[in-house]
This record gives C-alpha cells, structure tokens and sequence, in this order.
C-alpha cells in the first residue's frame, strides 16, 4: 500500500457523507468548539494588552519615565546633573521639577492637591501634558504670572473654571508678630487637562517651576530632575546608571516602579484569563475524543476490512490520528482567523454596537477608559494556536490507539 493511503482514508471519514449523521453532527459541534473558543482566547487577550498599552500611555503622559530627586527633597546645581545626564546616549531629554503638597480653596470649596513646578518650555520632551489640555496652553505657566493647571476632576469638585482664581495654602507657616500664620499665594486658572485617569486628573495641578520656587522656598534648588530614555523598559538601568556615574548620593526612581502595581495586576490578570480559557480549548479539544471513539465504532467493518488486506495497526491508527488533526487544524485555523478579525475591528464594532442600541459598555464616569482597547500582538495569536494544535493532537491518541487493537475477526463476526 502506499505511503499517503493513510492520510488520504483519513481525509475521507472527515468529508464523508455516511449514514451516521450523528457522528458527523458531533465532528462539526468539536470543529466549532476549538474555532470559539480560540477566537475567545485571542480576543480577551488582545483586549487586556490594549488595556496595558493604553495605562502605559496614560501613566507616561503624566510621569516622566525616570528620575533623580534629592535625599532631603532638595536637588542643587540641577543644571550641572541635566548636562550630565543628556551626555548619556541612552537619555533623551531631562527637566526639573518641584513637587510639593497643597491645600486649594475656591469660595467654599476646599481640597487637597499635589503641585508640580514645571518649566513648560522643557517640560514636553519628558511627558505629554501639552497633549491633554482641554483648555489653555500649557505655555500660559509663565513665570511670575502665577497661573495654574487643573486636572478636569479636581475643577468639576471646587467647580472652577478658566479664568478663576484659587488660594494655594501650604502647610509650612511664617511667623508673624501674631503667631504662626500659614503661606498663602492666589494662582488664575490657566488651563484644564484631562489624562483619563482619576490619580491624576483629581490630585494633580501645574504651576511654573520659578512661581514653585518662591511658594517653596527653594531658591534655585529643585525637588528632582525627570527623564525621558530612549528605551522605556530599560529605565530602571539607564537611571542608575546615570546616578552612579554623577557621583552624587541622589534618589532614583522610574515609571515601572512607581506604577508596579497597576501593570502587576494586569499581568495577573492576563494569566489567570489565559489559563481559564485555555480549559475551554481543552474541553473543546477532547471532545475530538468522543467524536473519534463514535467512528471507531462506526468504521468497525471498515477497519477490519483495510487489517484483511494488509494494512498494519500502525497504519490504522495514523488514519484516525489525521481525522482528528484535521478537525483539530481546521478548528484552530476558523478560530484564529475570526480572532483576528475581532481584534483588529473590536473598537470599530464596539463603537457601531453603542451607537446602535445607545449603550455605553465603559462608562467614562466609572472606568478610566471609557472605550475598548484591543492590541493584538501576533506572539500571543501564534501561542493559542500551538497550545490548540497540541491539545487536539494528544486528544486523539487513544481512539487511534482502540483502533490499532481492533481484532478482524471479532469485528466482522455478526457482518
């Protein structure tokens, strides 16, 4: 017998149109249990890596992607540490800063905010606050005129707009013949942004770097100088290595780390749904096994014919092996391709599914992200397939196995 007659009577029990319709019902139900749930798999796990690619943006629009601060919160000669670390092929752009804390008061309203001293000049070669400005300029943080930036979370709760002027109150005080009076400075509402996540747009406000050093105190020091790299996930390294090199004894930090529990969880999350649904694709795959199992039962006779006339066990159990792959390929195939499909289009669809029935699947007032993001990376895609090609491999050994065994003799008794 040749070679291929495996494959080619393999082939054949997977097209034929015999009288058992039930098995072939249950071929087709195996075929389209791997194709769903495949194109599951590959969808969910597009759409919590868009949800990383899309917290990465938003985290490093708002922070810088590392950064050298003082031990005391105070940084000097910042000007000879910026020089110093622009002269590190890897970094790209460095600016300084000053944090510090506030308490905002607008007519009745009070509330609690961090505010950053930027110079708005320098400040979008290291973030893309310019970039998320719902109104004003960022350039409106001029020196001296003591403006300040909002995030929209923060406006809408002292119910503030451009144009309005607030009370910055520190907590450090000076004395006066009267007591201790605390520090207080009237800013004007320069401008709103809007990042999309609440940590920011509630707690965050901008002034100019020089109206942070008089608030503050701080002469020309500076609480830290940020960075931008040219390789984001090597910051931890580049910062380092920067420091150690300057010489001074300084504090570094980088986005992974100040932001290692969002991206953590997110990446548990991303396991945690890849092993569950990668359970559906097994209990879709051994399904192959029963659906073997029914032909083995029903090919009996045709079994025991093909041992008759000379084809070994080997043989019969490598044309139930190919039946099962090609359910097995077939499926995996139809589901990678509708995976795909919805991955590239899910936001399209999405968006079409909301306007239709006028539902909104993100609330924008609830979620951070008010859209689904999907972000299909084609390592993950080829990963289910070999995982789905393998499990529905292994599922039919052993009715190819049962086959192998058949006895002609016993199978042909009562035909």
């Amino acid at each position: 017998m040749g070679k291929r007659f495996e494959y080619w009577i393999g082939n054949r029990y997977v097209r034929s149109r015999s009288n058992n319709s039930f098995v072939s019902l249950i071929s087709a139900i195996s075929m389209l249990g791997i194709a769903i749930a495949v194109t599951v798999l590959i969808v969910v796990m597009s759409v919590v890596n868009g949800f990383e690619r899309e917290l990465k943006d938003r985290l490093l629009a708002m922070t810088a992607h590392a950064s050298i601060e003082g031990t005391d919160g105070q940084l000097e000669n910042a000007d000879d540490l910026i020089a110093f670390a622009l002269d590190n092929t890897r970094v790209s752009a460095a600016a300084p800063y000053v944090d510090g804390q506030a308490l905002l008061v607008f007519e009745k309203q009070i509330s609690g905010a961090k505010l950053r001293g930027i110079d708005p000049q320098e400040e979008h070669s290291v973030s893309r606050i310019g970039d998320v400005m719902q109104s004003g300029e960022l350039a409106d943080l001029a020196n001296g005129e003591f403006n300040i930036v909002l995030g929209v979370e923060l406006a809408d709760a002292m119910q503030v707009d451009v144009g309005d002027k607030v009370t910055v109150t520190l907590a450090e005080g000076r004395v006066t013949p009267a007591g201790i009076m605390p520090r207080m400075k009237r800013f004007t509402v320069s401008g709103i942004y809007r990042v999309g996540m609440y940590e920011f747009d509630r707690r965050l406000a901008f002034i100019n770097i020089g109206d942070a050093q008089k608030l503050y105190r701080m002469r020309d020091s500076v609480s830290g100088v940020r960075l931008a790299v040219t390789e984001i996930y090597e910051s931890p390294a580049i910062v380092r290595e920067v420091a150690l090199e300057n010489g001074q004894l300084v504090l570094v930090n980088d986005w992974t780390r100040r932001h290692v529990n969002f991206f953590r969880s997110i990446q548990i999350t991303k396991s945690i749904l890849f092993v569950i649904l990668m359970m559906v694709i097994a209990v879709a795959a051994f399904n192959i096994v029963s659906t073997l199992v029914m032909v083995v039962k029903d090919k009996q006779s045709d079994i025991a014919i093909l041992r008759t006339i000379g084809a070994r066990p080997l043989s019969i159990l490598k044309i139930f092996v190919v039946q099962g792959s090609i359910v097995g390929v077939a499926g995996t195939l139809l589901g990678v391709a509708f995976g795909m499909l919805l991955s590239l289009n899910l936001e399209a669809i999405i968006g079409f599914l909301e306007a239709a029935f006028g539902i909104k699947f993100l609330a924008a007032d609830v979620y951070f992200i008010s859209d689904l993001p999907s972000d299909l990376q084609y390592p993950d895609v080829v990963l289910v397939a070999v995982i789905a090609l393998a499990l529905a491999l292994i599922s039919t050994i052993y009715p190819a196995w049962v086959a192998a065994k058949t006895a002609p003799a016993e199978a042909l008794r009562y035909d």
